[in-house]
């Protein structure tokens, strides 16, 4: 074989014709793996922005603000702070984003590099069952839609006290079988879910913006309401919520921030990735914060509140208050195929996939499908989404401390210990490669992750009552991140193997 195993042209990197040759016969090596050519990376600014307006505008996106409004904060504050925490966690996700459009490969590959070849599977696990968690959410916001239609014919159903949970198991079981019946009934859905997600968001505004004036109050009254300081000091005061707040709203996207090379790795140069995130999505989530936070406050305003007097925050509430039963028929309609459609393809795909990947001959992707849907009941939903501290501190906080150290370790094996070099054919084969390290698990960034994630984790849940460790929870995804990075990189010192030296990357790459 040549000695070239890449080429590069204008800093984008593909593997020569002889490696691909080579690697054909890899376990770890086929074609949904396979760095992409330079003729597939073709994604221009607006398709990246496009992507992620289309994943920023769901019914969750609501709920960051109005669940802080729950919490006692301003619609303002509310939407400053979703915000700031959409620009705080774009850094990762940029970061991380380089690899995929420099190297063209997605992120099981992306984390051979710095787990090793085996032990990526820890980042591709911890991705897919956080994922099968907003699964769980998603159809318990996509079942109120399920019940709301069936009330449309049998009002009575809308009263019973199992209608949620019966609505969520219709959905769930949708998902299901939409998913696993592939790609095809997968793209008949996406065509629908653009233009019905905006046409929801402008309806939640005007209806939010209908319910407050016809009961006397303004535009200006809704959003120059005040913090309710009584409410943010029951929740543990006005800092321990916004900080709180805020590490939720980095969570939001922690996901997104380890598997984003699945994306970028089709952006047609790093400029076009860098912009196109730029521009799509902390201005989709601020819009989305603005409407959230609007009806947080509206709701509020004119009595519609949860049974302790605090306001409600789950979005889906405005369809049992709709006037007409053909109005919350066509609503409930497009709540249906807009949640099951994000559901689907943020939520239920990767895991599958993941689940499949660890013995593609024993887990197809349909059974994947079903292993995600089974994990999503296991999550219990209605206890996350049953009020806003649970969604906030409970779910979001907790999967983002865990999260969080990853993100960091990737950037600082990148960025600090590997320099950015990449040896894309050794990413594939296994035993001889560079980056087998210990039989093909890299203990160094095990150790990291754990340091990183412990403190916050514990803060989360069994050591919940204790105040200090309560605020290293509020705060987890940037401890998390700050701790996983320094322990990765005091670990990695001695580390040299999967080094690759600016001569080594040079005498491997043709230009």
């Amino acid at each position: 074989m040549s000695k070239y195993t890449q080429k590069e042209h204008g800093g984008l990197y593909e593997l020569t014709d002889a490696a691909r040759a080579e690697l054909i016969d890899s376990k770890y090596y086929n074609k949904d793996l396979a760095p992409t050519s330079l003729s597939e990376r073709n994604w221009s600014t607006y398709h990246i922005s496009a992507l992620w307006i289309g994943m920023s505008v769901c019914l969750p996106s609501f709920a960051m603000a109005s669940s802080l409004v729950g919490l006692g904060l301003s619609p303002w504050l509310a939407v400053i702070n979703v915000a700031l925490g959409n620009i705080i966690v774009l850094v990762p996700i940029q970061l991380n984003s380089h690899a995929g459009t420099k190297y063209g490969i997605p992120f099981p590959v992306f984390a051979r590099m710095t787990f090793g070849i085996i032990g990526a599977h820890i980042p591709a696990l911890s991705r897919a069952v956080t994922a099968c968690g907003w699964n769980a959410i998603q159809s318990w916001i996509g079942g109120a839609a399920v019940v709301s239609l069936i009330a449309v014919f049998i009002p009575s159903f809308q009263g019973m006290a199992s209608a949620q949970y019966i609505g969520f198991f219709i959905f769930l079981a949708a998902v299901c079988w939409i998913a696993a019946s592939g790609a095809r009934a997968i793209r008949l859905l996406e065509a629908l879910s653009a233009p019905v997600l905006i046409a929801l968001t402008i309806g939640l505004f005007v209806w939010s913006l209908m319910l407050a004036t016809g009961d006397g109050f303004g535009f200006g009254d809704v959003i120059r309401a005040k913090t309710n300081s009584a409410v943010v000091e029951s929740n543990g005061g006005l800092l321990y919520v916004f900080l709180g707040g805020l590490t939720a709203n980095i969570a939001f996207w922690a996901t997104m921030a380890l598997n984003i090379p699945d994306f970028s790795r089709y952006a047609v140069n790093q400029k076009a990735q860098f912009r196109g995130q730029l521009y799509g999505m902390p201005l989709a989530m601020s819009i989305c914060a603005f409407v959230g936070a609007f009806f947080a406050q509206a709701t509020s305003l004119v009595g519609i509140v949860n049974a302790d007097g605090s306001p409600v925050f789950d979005p889906t509430v405005a369809l049992k208050y709709l006037p007409y039963p053909a109005l919350t028929f066509v609503v409930a309609i497009g709540v249906l195929v807009a949640t099951i459609t994000t559901d689907i393809a943020a939520n239920v795909v990767a895991p599958a996939n993941g689940f499949s990947n660890i013995s593609p001959k024993r887990i197809s992707y349909s059974l994947g499908v079903i292993i995600s849907c089974i994990i999503a009941v296991l999550y219990q939903p209605w206890n996350i989404f049953n009020g806003p501290g649970a969604y906030i501190f409970d779910w979001l906080n907790v999967y983002g401390g865990i999260l969080a150290p990853i993100a960091a370790i990737f950037i600082a094996d990148y960025y600090i210990i590997k320099r950015r070099n990449v040896d894309v054919m050794a990413l594939y084969q296994g035993a001889e490669g560079r980056y087998w390290y210990q039989g093909g698990w890299n203990a160094r960034a095990i150790i990291a992750w754990f340091c990183g994630f412990i403190l916050p984790t514990l803060g989360s849940t069994l050591l919940k009552e204790n105040a200090a460790f309560s605020w290293i929870a509020a705060n987890g995804y940037v401890i998390g991140f700050i701790i996983g990075l320094v322990a990765y990189i005091l670990l990695m010192k001695s580390e040299t193997l999967s080094f690759i030296s600016d001569e080594e990357e040079a005498a491997i790459t043709e230009r």
